[in-house]
């Protein structure tokens, strides 16, 4: 008798006991991995030992019937594999006009938002998406064009540990980062089990569409192994940001001082509702190396709610005196408006970050 079809997924955060929910749109992807994972589940030795449901999100992107045949794919699916399903139905170009958002960043909040419903709710403590791959190597690409650091290079953690609105903790594990999508379709063609396809998938106007139809089948031509390649860099990447976080984790607390200096010694630290900052003694940034000063400055700016583009880092060493810029003076009293009405001012000492609550327009 013939073997039965695998593929392998990452099971390092799978345990006995838990209730795994797995995402589910109808594509190829996780209609491999919620069959894959309900294979291991059944399996007559070794079993995970785990509870098990899917989840579906009817976006309202488009057509309402293709939508719909969607969901009637998904449900007939988990009834064939006595799956209970949980739905959610959301009008994301709604919610995107309303939050002045992209289609595919307010579909992505309102998944989200489903997935920590669910783990809240009781019905699940980890969520399953299925992202591959092939999915690594273009959000990597996607943040590259889009001027991302370190931290934005990792892409698709495999692992994110959230809380609930009533603090249950929960994760959203992505199991099959390791695995292509040539491997998935060769499963589902192994199991005879077809699979939705989406048809903004193929919609250029999408930029991570343009990215897997046009650039990396460009790229694929300098490195055949591009897909790996860029997949290995998300992985050093995320090691990298991990080290560093600890290494803030270290040195900030010694660094950051609240509020400013007041004369005859001590600080002043305003109370008022949205008046917060931060300083810096510029001395003691001068012996530390370059990339580390980078850090403590972007980690100061997000203690107080900015992320400091490359330019405004730049401006930021600039008016310490550790860059020379044409358009920067690092002199005391010199100041710096900076993204997100972050503001920056240079004394005989310090550096100072502070935002201040903007007034409201007048009616």
């Amino acid at each position: 008798m013939p073997s039965q079809p695998t593929l392998a997924f990452n099971r390092d955060h799978i345990h006995p006991g838990d209730r795994l929910c797995v995402a589910i749109s109808g594509g190829a992807d996780s209609v491999a991995l919620l069959l894959a994972i309900h294979a291991a589940n059944t399996a007559p030795r070794e079993s995970l030992g785990v509870g098990l449901s899917a989840a579906h999100v009817h976006h309202g992107i488009r057509p309402d019937t293709e939508s719909d045949a969607d969901l009637a794919f998904v449900e007939d699916l988990c009834i064939q594999f006595d799956i209970p399903l949980h739905i959610h139905r959301a009008d994301i170009p709604a919610r995107a006009s309303q939050a002045r958002e992209t289609l595919e960043e307010a579909a992505r909040t309102v998944r989200y938002d489903f997935f920590r419903s669910l783990i809240a709710s009781g019905h699940a403590d980890t969520i399953l998406t299925a992202h591959t791959l092939d999915d690594q190597a273009e959000t990597v690409l996607l943040k590259l064009l889009r001027g991302a650091w370190t931290e934005g290079l990792a892409a698709i953690h495999p692992i994110i540990h959230i809380n609930t609105p009533n603090q249950r903790p929960g994760k959203i594990l992505r199991p099959l980062l390791q695995t292509r999508r040539t491997e998935i379709e060769a499963y589902l063609h192994a199991l005879n089990q077809p699979w939705r396809d989406d048809s903004t998938n193929a919609d250029t106007t999408y930029t991570r569409n343009r990215v897997r139809h046009e650039l990396l089948p460009q790229l694929r031509t300098f490195n055949p192994s591009i897909d790996q390649t860029l997949a290995n860099l998300a992985e050093l990447a995320r090691e990298e940001e991990s080290r560093w976080q600890a290494e803030l984790s270290r040195v900030l607390p010694q660094l950051l001082l609240p509020g400013k200096p007041v004369r005859g010694g001590g600080r002043s630290v305003s109370t008022a509702p949205g008046h917060s900052s931060l300083s810096i003694e510029i001395e003691r940034l001068r012996p530390l190396d370059p990339a580390l000063r980078r850090r403590i400055l972007r980690a100061a700016a997000r203690q107080l709610g900015s992320r400091l583009s490359f330019d405004e880092t730049s401006r930021l060493l600039a008016l310490c005196g550790f860059l020379t810029l044409p358009t920067v003076a690092a002199r005391t009293g010199a100041s710096l408006h900076l993204a997100n009405g972050l503001r920056a001012d240079r004394s005989p000492r310090e550096i100072r970050l502070y935002r201040e609550k903007q007034s409201a327009n007048p009616e």
